[in-house]
């Protein structure tokens, strides 16, 4: 069998889907074996008649909202009709995310600041909403007269947030060859945890855990973790546009991961951004579901589907500006996608005059923020700029977590600082007091209307499944029914 990452993938799913498929498709398989000869081995599994209803449903979903998205580019022809898919699909993006919120006074200060011999490390604290404290760590390089390009750096799902050996590395290497720097924790992550338990750890085990809380509890009071994450990194670039040493001209962005997904959103929403590299996420929607590709819910911003946008979506709407799509020939995001992705945006790209703006690079590794491809993000973030001729990655010192904290204890609960779930709460006892009550018919037809449910005649037709205790799926005593409200569901 070939080594490549596609038939290693296609061989485990594959194996995924005969392991767990259909209850006939294992009694077939088991007919042709020898005759059990245990006890143990005649104990049949429970069973389960559906057990991938929702996730075909939610494949042949997201290829609809593909093809939709895919018509609608094909009939661009004109550098006229490719500007005007531009300021579609940031507008759409807008409607996604919803209204920015108030931009606050960012309230920020120096807290500690490292001296290294070819820049300084300051470690700063600002609020990117009244009372809700972002850390984060600015680069500054030494001995550079004038103002210098910038870079916001943004991480992926790391434990210990900006002090991960990859994200240092990047932001030091950068730093070095003449840039500015400022790579933050993102909630849930380093010293921002929003669910603080014993010990200064977080009560959600921190990153995914914390995200996925965060972010259902956002989505009952119709808010997005998606879009509080993307205006820590809008904040971020207010801050750095009020440090003299940069250049408001050559203001770029990168991560790797969730922050390839961070950094993906933030080419989207943010104008100011004037070249990107997001790295190890940019792929499709669809080659996501398909593959079985779990996510965070700030990786799932609300209504994109409908609104036909995927992820090359989020990067043509800094187009023409120049962006580089890193990946791995080994990754879990499916490099196929990464292609499409970028097969698309070649297409935009040139219609709109501007070919080489855009390109892609596929690491030989597996998923991380490599060596490989973090020289790849400096090449084309200095052809842009440059701020220097350097392709590869200078010497790098990882410095200990406790010397890039913001704080003294490694959390922001020292500073009494308000989280999400304050805000959330906020915001849901508000709501509370303006929804008016319900009751009986009125609750029903709310309901029925909130959900968009079909009007029903009469009792829908449904399965009544036999009883078999010795598969463990029910009582003996029980019926089991199945109500097919759509086909296949």
């Amino acid at each position: 069998m070939s080594d490549s990452p596609y038939s290693r993938r296609g061989f485990l799913y594959g194996t995924s889907l005969a392991t767990i498929g259909s209850w006939p498709l294992v009694q077939m398989l088991a007919a042709a074996q020898p005759a059990p000869t245990t006890k143990a081995t005649v104990e049949l599994q429970a069973l389960n008649r559906f057990p991938r209803m929702m996730q075909e449903w939610l494949v042949e979903q997201v290829r609809d909202a593909e093809a939709a998205g895919k018509a609608e580019r094909a009939v661009l022809k004109t550098k006229d009709d490719a500007e005007a898919y531009v300021l579609s699909v940031r507008e759409r993006i807008r409607k996604s995310f919803g209204p920015e919120p108030e931009r606050t006074p960012l309230n920020s200060r120096t807290t500690r600041t490292v001296e290294r011999d070819a820049y300084r490390i300051e470690n700063v604290i600002f609020e990117s909403r009244p009372g809700f404290p972002v850390t984060g760590n600015l680069y500054v390089p030494k001995g550079k007269g004038g103002r210098m390009p910038a870079v916001v750096g943004v991480c992926g799902h790391s434990l210990n947030g900006k002090a991960a050996e990859a994200y240092q590395s990047f932001a030091q290497g950068l730093a070095r060859m003449g840039y500015v720097v400022l790579i933050f924790d993102p909630a849930g992550q380093g010293e921002r945890f929003q669910y603080l338990g014993e010990g200064m750890k977080s009560r959600y085990s921190g990153g995914v855990g914390e995200h996925i809380q965060a972010g259902n509890q956002l989505a009952l009071i119709g808010d997005s973790l998606a879009a509080w994450f993307a205006w820590d990194g809008i904040r971020a670039v207010d801050y750095l546009l009020t440090r003299p040493e940069v250049d408001p001209k050559h203001v770029g962005v990168t991560g790797n991961s969730g922050g390839g997904t961070q950094s993906t959103w933030l080419c989207g929403i943010e104008p100011r951004f004037t070249m990107g590299a997001p790295a190890c996420f940019v792929t499709t929607f669809r080659r996501n579901a398909e593959n079985e590709l779990p996510a965070d819910t700030e990786q799932c911003p609300p209504g994109v589907l409908a609104l036909k946008l995927d992820h090359a979506d989020f990067l043509a709407a800094m187009a023409p500006k120049p962006i580089v799509i890193l990946t791995q020939e080994k990754d879990f995001f499916d490099v196929r996608g990464s292609e499409e992705a970028y097969g698309r945006l070649k297409t935009l790209y040139t219609l709109l005059g501007k070919p080489d703006n855009i390109q892609l690079h596929t690491g030989a590794d597996y998923h991380g923020y490599t060596q490989g491809n973090r020289e790849a993000m400096y090449r084309f973030f200095n052809g842009v700029t440059g701020i220097s001729k350097a392709d590869k990655e200078p010497p790098l010192v990882i410095e200990k977590d406790e010397t890039l904290w913001c704080t003294s204890t490694g959390q922001i609960s020292e500073l009494k600082a308000r989280t999400i779930f304050f805000f959330t709460r906020e915001r849901s006892q508000a709501l509370a007091k303006e929804r008016r009550g319900l009751s009986g018919e009125a609750l029903k037809a709310a309901a029925v209307t909130l959900l968009k449910l079909p009007a029903l005649k009469g009792v829908p037709d449904f399965r009544i499944l036999r009883s078999a205790g010795t598969r463990k799926y029910a009582k003996k005593n029980y019926c089991t029914y199945a109500v097919e409200t759509e086909p296949g569901v």
